[in-house]
């Protein structure tokens, strides 16, 4: 799976991430693990990953080898933060990120001969950084869970808005991409959306910072209805 998936790698953000997106990015569901008190953090400009969702990456950097090596051999779990703007002054540093991010196990793990990794990370939960080590080469950061907003009432609104979705995505889509599987859930259907959807960097990690799937949600119909 891992072959397959790090295809999305290579393709520039048009009006979707990828003409797979769909079919790949959702996750198999499985039982979340707790996330740790600490974990590694891998800081990157371009990438908001969202819970239950899968996300492919290339992990190249020495620094980053060494997180990956870590997290294998612990938790398996990264967290997924994005750089703020101006990162390029200290990229090699530690330079200022968004506080808000989300946790991902990695469920694959494929070496290239030329010591490159690819991944395959699976989100889990978002979470806040509240302060960060320095002990080692890449950032590690301790972290509390922020849960998410929802309730049974929450249901009917947020089935309403999925509909109204799916019949806004029928007039953007280009031809060669089809829609999310039907059988998704109302949750994985906003958040497949939500990272597949081209858009700015800090809209994308604007929508992870809502405290609900439903406020998300109403974000990605204004959003559609203003194309």
């Amino acid at each position: 799976m891992v072959r397959t998936a790090v295809v999305l790698l290579c393709f520039v953000a048009g009006a979707w991430t990828s003409p797979g997106v769909f079919a790949q990015a959702r996750a198999q569901a499985a039982p979340a693990p707790p996330l740790p008190a600490e974990i590694p953090l891998f800081p990157l400009p371009d990438v908001v990953l969202f819970p239950n969702l899968q996300r492919p990456l290339l992990i190249f950097e020495p620094r980053y080898r060494e997180m990956l090596a870590d997290a294998l051999n612990g938790s398996r779990m990264l967290g997924m933060v994005v750089l703020r703007p101006g990162f390029e002054k200290d990229y090699d540093g530690r330079p200022p990120i968004y506080a808000v991010g989300c946790a991902g196990v990695i469920e694959e793990h494929e070496q290239l001969p030329d010591g490159r990794s690819i991944i395959l990370l699976r989100g889990l939960t978002r979470f806040r950084v509240l302060s960060e080590d320095q002990r080692k080469p890449y950032r590690l950061a301790r972290v509390e869970a922020i849960p998410e907003r929802f309730t049974d009432a929450d249901l009917g609104p947020l089935s309403a808005l999925r509909e109204r979705l799916a019949r806004l995505l029928v007039t953007v889509l280009p031809p060669n991409v089809d829609p999310p599987d039907p059988s998704t859930s109302d949750t994985e259907f906003v958040h497949v959306i939500a990272q597949a959807l081209a858009m700015p960097v800090p809209d994308r990690q604007e929508l992870l910072e809502r405290d609900s799937v439903l406020a998300r949600a109403r974000a990605l119909v204004e959003r559609l209805e203003r194309r």
